[in-house]
């Protein structure tokens, strides 16, 4: 097993332990971020229907024509911020917020920081 391998593995233990305690519904759904080298993404889920109720990304036309980087805090800022302008559409204010086996750190946790700005609360 080759170092690639095994962080990809740790990284799959830590998301199905954090996933094991943090948990969506209908009225408190999770905030799961995904982030990769390029881009970041965020959705609320209901894992008792298993439904994405809201969605966004670096990758969404709305952030993707004010930036010039994707994979940068300013974008994941910015994603926390449209991703909770959506689900404040939806009368959802209230979400736990699941950081994918990430540490809350950086741009993971410039997403909470910005659906917090825009008025979400976890």
């Amino acid at each position: 097993m080759n170092i690639v391998e095994t962080k990809r593995a740790a990284l799959r233990r830590r998301r199905k332990r954090v996933r094991g305690k943090v948990k969506g519904s209908a009225s408190r759904p999770r905030l799961a971020v995904y982030r990769s080298l390029g881009h970041i993404y965020a959705q609320m889920v209901d894992d008792d229907a298993q439904r994405t109720l809201v969605a966004a990304s670096s990758r969404s036309k709305e952030i993707r024509e004010r930036l010039k980087s994707g994979g940068n805090i300013e974008a994941a800022r910015a994603v926390g911020r449209l991703v909770a302008q959506k689900a404040l559409e939806k009368n959802i204010r209230t979400a736990v917020f699941d950081r994918g086996g990430r540490i809350y750190h950086g741009r993971v946790k410039a997403v909470g920081e910005g659906a917090r700005e825009a008025g979400l609360e976890f």
